[in-house]
């Protein structure tokens, strides 16, 4: 057995690019080994990506094929004589030299040929190149004069099996090749001389020759070094990474560098007066700087660039020169922007909407503006401890942002730079905080606004959302959502459920279509919700039976209320009294299933007590006790596991099919009277096992 290594070579690839190259590299190469038969039991194949490297290298691969019978079945014995020879012709044998044989569609030739197994290293140049030619790149490009397509231009293509080099040639088209060989590349201006991979024969000895020329090539290496190199930096001047937007934005800056060195930058403190939002973002998003936290968790003047070169005390201090210098040039027209859109009040920022449209056929943002305004009221009562005249003016000037100047460079800030700038035109803390989350969440991991006015003013948000696009037609179909409606609908989801709110959502759909102008009837956006409920709950790691028998209710529009049932369901079939209840719902259900089979109607709960004998009287005087559909859920399912032991006695001490049909007729319309309090309270046909 032998390892394979196998490096491309090229100019830099975008950051983002990189993992997802190491991963489809490793896995193509892993199929390919696999289909020639050569991966052996312990193999592995271990993709590595940087800016100029894409490499892999896998262990464990025989050198040889194992020879192997080829089998084709041709024509019947007895087919015609051109048949016959159109197959031996294609199989390069003689008539002498097929087998006949009896299968059950009746007596055919067979051709059988013994293949002696290829060197592995004869054909991995052929493998490779079919790799390459297929890579699917985001994004590809053409140089010079030839037709192959690439990421980047490449400059060598590297195949060692066992240590050794395998030929092999790349047309590029138009007369340009790319031979195979055998020599690495070290950094740009630290390293810029070759490396010999020859007789490399570890996945760490070739980490080892490229960390030697600068160049860590495997990606989870440079990302430990800049994380590790992070946290040590931040600790000397009393500060944390900032978690979140390390692990946001980590595998990029490692897909900028090849041998990372972190420095210590710091902010000019005028600066500092802006927003730590606009701050953050400036500095890990425009420049991929990592941002810091101080002892007192707030955001610190302190930022780390990472370098793509080695330490040296001067060098650094240009590095660091240059990049406080591009910063304070951001900064300057974040502040410019800043301090211009604050020259205007809220309501002027708010006339200037009427000129962004929201939607085709939707107004514009100034018309959604004021819908919101009223449906946030329309909301408000029924979250305790929401104030409506806060909840109208949050929805009034929630989307006055857009059209400032910040925003516009900034998007991502659209809802936060609004909170500023409400608070700084005096605005109350309520109006403010409501201002600046109503757009969450924005995914499954996003936070839910807390606030009782924020809820309010971010529900109305995506409630006018989903009810404006669905009334005009624009609704997701199959995989596909351009306007992310279903994440919206996640979004009013999470809200009301996360938010323990019971609210009248259908009565709300209709006031947020009566402010458009359209009627809601038959749009379908409260089944659309009451989907989505279901995948979220499935997604809460509930049993999707029971989310179906929970959620029977299906024209229910208390989100909440179904959520907490598909919850007290799940809990309840868990404990004793409900797997005692189900196993008795199965033997009812089983009887009545089949005595209904053969009548070819359905049984009626119709009973005559008279003919009850003491197990009969017993259910039904337990079957009494279960209340109406009034009661509250977890009510109705304790009083409905008592029924687990009166069900399990009528079956012990009755039986069903009795030889007077008048008392039998009795028994199964007892059983009916069973099934049907059941399925009024959840439906038990849809819970499996």
């Amino acid at each position: 057995m032998a390892d394979l290594l196998i490096e491309i070579i090229g100019e830099e690839i975008p950051a983002r690019m990189q993992a997802m190259a190491a991963q489809h590299f490793s896995k193509a190469v892993k199929a390919t080994l696999d289909d020639l038969g050569v991966l052996g039991k312990a193999a592995s194949v271990h993709g590595m990506c940087g800016p100029r490297h894409l490499a892999i290298y896998a262990t464990d691969i025989a050198v040889t094929q194992q020879d192997h019978t080829l089998e084709k079945r041709g024509p019947r014995v007895d087919a015609a004589e051109q048949a016959i020879s159109g197959f031996l012709a294609s199989t390069g044998l003689t008539r002498d030299m097929l087998t006949q044989e009896d299968t059950p569609k009746g007596r055919f030739f067979f051709a059988r040929k013994h293949m002696q197994g290829n060197k592995t290293q004869d054909l991995l140049a052929g493998c490779l190149i079919n790799i390459l030619t297929q890579f699917p790149w985001p994004k590809s490009q053409r140089w010079g004069r030839g037709q192959f397509r690439w990421v980047r231009p490449l400059h060598r293509i590297n195949i060692l099996f066992n240590g050794k080099p395998v030929d092999g040639v790349l047309e590029l088209g138009n007369n340009q090749i790319l031979t195979f060989g055998a020599t690495s590349c070290g950094h740009y201006f630290e390293f810029p001389g070759n490396i010999s991979l020859i007789g490399v024969a570890s996945l760490g000895e070739f980490k080892n020759r490229l960390a030697a020329a600068h160049v860590i090539i495997d990606q989870q290496d440079r990302i430990a070094a800049i994380v590790d190199g992070a946290k040590e930096l931040a600790s000397s001047v009393s500060c944390v990474v900032d978690e979140i937007q390390l692990s946001a934005d980590v595998q990029d800056i490692a897909g900028l560098v090849e041998m990372p060195t972190v420095l210590l930058g710091c902010i000019e403190s005028r600066f500092m007066e802006l927003p730590s939002e606009l701050l953050q973002a400036t500095i890990s998003k425009h420049q991929k700087y990592i941002t810091l936290i101080n002892e007192h968790g707030v955001f610190s003047p302190y930022f780390i660039v990472v370098s793509n070169r080695q330490t040296n005390v001067m060098r650094d201090k240009v590095i660091m020169s240059g990049n406080q210098r591009v910063l304070r040039s951001r900064l300057s027209d974040a502040e410019f922007f800043w301090q211009q859109d604050q020259k205007k009040s809220l309501d002027e920022h708010l006339l200037g909407l009427q000129a962004v449209t929201f939607y085709e056929g939707l107004g514009n943002l100034y018309e959604k503006a004021k819908r919101l305004e009223k449906l946030a009221a329309d909301i408000s009562p029924f979250i305790a401890g929401c104030n409506q005249k806060n909840a109208s003016r949050a929805g009034r000037f929630s989307k006055a942002d857009l059209t400032t100047a910040l925003v516009r460079e900034y998007p991502a800030l659209q809802g936060i730079i609004g909170g500023y700038y409400a608070r700084r035109h005096g605005e109350n803390k309520d109006v403010v905080n409501a201002i600046s989350v109503h757009y969450c969440p924005q995914g499954p991991a996003d936070k839910v606004p807390v606030e009782a006015t924020a809820k309010a003013v971010a529900l109305a948000d995506k409630i006018d959302t989903l009810v404006g696009f669905f009334g005009i037609g624009a609704k997701p179909t199959g995989s596909k959502d351009p306007l992310a409606l279903r994440r919206a609908a996640l979004g009013v989801i999470r809200i009301i459920v996360d938010g323990d709110l019971s609210l009248p959502l259908d009565t709300l759909l209709q006031k947020a279509a009566q402010y458009y102008g359209f009627a809601i009837t038959d749009k379908g956006v409260l089944p659309f919700i009451r989907d989505r409920l279901r995948v979220y709950l499935r997604e809460q790691n509930m049993r999707h039976d029971v989310v179906a028998a929970a959620l029977v209710e299906s024209g229910s529009d208390d989100l909440w209320l179904m959520a907490d049932r598909a919850r007290v369901l799940g809990a309840f079939l868990t404990d004793g009294n409900g797997a005692s209840l189900m196993a008795g719902w199965r033997r009812v259900n089983s009887i009545l299933s089949a005595e209904e089979k053969k009548e070819n109607k359905k049984l009626d709960a119709l009973t005559d007590q008279n003919l009850f004998n003491a197990a009969e009287k017993s259910l039904y005087q337990a079957l009494k006790k279960v209340p109406d559909s009034s009661a509250q859920f977890d009510f109705q399912l304790m009083a409905l596991s008592q029924l687990g032991s009166p069900i399990d006695a009528f079956f012990d001490n009755v039986v069903v099919n009795d030889d007077n049909s008048e008392v039998r007729l009795n028994r199964l319309g007892l059983l009916a009277m069973v099934r049907e309090k059941m399925l009024a309270i959840v439906d038990f046909a849809k819970i499996e096992g």
